[in-house]
């Protein structure tokens, strides 16, 4: 299935997802390919994903409550009937709203609308960001009719539900995937060499530590040519100013870049974090990469992102026990002694790449919608789901038979 629903076909959907930028930016993605096709689409998070930035206008959000669950099992009982109060109000917005299918992101907050959407025979589709399967697309996993992955290889994905996984990509903003048709910028023996050094949203101080020492310790010849952009963290401003300072490397340094897309586009080499957005837009773009994953991220997910990448050439890994000044230097000088050595990783970056990954979910989550006749007519109650589970039944085995 592809493409645009006739005028007064659209449907309704779901999207439920973590708070963080991680869960909500390709939730938005989604969204907006979705909205394109002419359906009618509502978010469900938290307090905290309700401010992300980046949210389309035309997407409604409904904060539900998440219990969290932490080590301590005495917060677990508080976390219960959190999920289990989300999930009631997650029913009496589906019987408003008459959603063709939900469709989760991860994270506890999308927990209740997905025990929700199950529960009530609603087709569920979950989306995987990392190379790991998360804890909450975990827990749904037997219980959905599709689980979209961004990577070939997910780990913590049982075997049983394979037939159910459909590679799709991670979604990526539209204003980073319009760079994905421009040339990688021109890098010559003399030219200047662009590195952007970033560590999540709120920066990383192992970078603000690392990284200036590092390219100082760069060959003469390299080092001359640097041009660094750095975000970092508002309390390692000064002390990274003036370590770049007295390595005598012109940097510009910032908490938040508003136009990074910009910036992106515009570097030779990043040097960062391995979160499942930032390697979705490296590979969008096209982008030689050091990544340090994130040492305690859940089930060392991180360090699974990287595996794509680095297999291909596109990216180097370095573990943060082993990220110092010296080792970051090697690897750089590796990666950029020859100009060629930067264009052939970029060009590997790119290959990684998955740039319809919102068509090719939004297709996915279009399979599940009700025939179109009930969508003109808004049939409700149980005969609308059975013939929608009915649909959804008939288009999952013809799937499989394509496949």
């Amino acid at each position: 299935m592809s493409g645009d629903v006739p005028n007064g076909a659209g449907r309704h959907y779901v999207l439920a997802a973590g708070g963080t930028g991680g869960h909500l930016i390709p939730a938005f993605a989604l969204a907006t390919e979705l909205d394109r096709r002419g359906h009618h689409v509502a978010l469900i998070t938290d307090e905290r994903g309700e401010k992300i930035p980046g949210k389309p206008d035309f997407l409604p959000a409904h904060v539900l409550p998440a219990g969290r669950f932490g080590k301590n099992p005495l917060n677990w009982i508080k976390g219960v009937r959190a999920v289990l109060e989300g999930r009631s109000m997650a029913l009496r917005l589906f019987e408003s709203f008459e959603p063709s299918a939900v469709v989760g992101f991860g994270g506890y907050p999308a927990l209740p609308a997905l025990l929700a959407s199950t529960s009530a025979g609603i087709p569920t589709v979950i989306h995987e960001q990392n190379a790991v399967l998360g804890r909450v697309n975990r827990m749904l996993a037997g219980r959905v009719q599709a689980i979209a992955t961004s990577y070939p290889d997910v780990e913590r994905l049982k075997e049983k539900h394979l037939p159910k996984v459909e590679l799709v990509g991670n979604p990526v903003r539209a204003e980073v995937l319009a760079l994905r048709d421009q040339d990688f910028p021109p890098f010559t023996e003399d030219g200047i060499l662009r590195v952007l050094v970033t560590g999540g949203s709120q920066g990383a101080r192992v970078m603000s530590e690392i990284v200036p020492d590092g390219l100082a310790m760069l060959q003469p010849s390299l080092r001359q040519r640097l041009q660094v952009t750095q975000q970092c963290r508002p309390e390692d401003l000064d002390a990274v100013r003036a370590r770049y300072r007295n390595h005598d490397i012109p940097a510009e340094l910032g908490t938040y870049f508003e136009d990074m897309e910009t910036r992106l586009a515009d570097c030779h080499l990043f040097i960062g974090r391995a979160g499942a957005s930032t390697i979705a837009e490296l590979t969008a773009v096209g982008r030689p990469a050091i990544l340090v994953p994130l040492p305690i991220a859940t089930d060392d997910h991180q360090a699974a992102n990287t595996r794509e990448s680095v297999k291909s050439g596109g990216a180097r890994m370095i573990r943060q026990e082993r990220f110092v000044p010296k080792e970051l230097a090697k690897q750089i000088q590796a990666m950029a002694q020859k100009p060629s050595s930067l264009s052939n990783a970029a060009h590997a970056a790119w290959n990684c790449g998955r740039p319809k990954a919102a068509q090719d979910l939004a297709d996915l989550v279009e399979s599940f919608g009700g025939a179109e006749m009930m969508d003109v007519i808004r049939v409700g109650g149980n005969a609308a789901r059975s013939v929608s589970q009915q649909e959804t039944a008939s288009q999952g085995s013809a799937r499989e038979r394509a496949q």
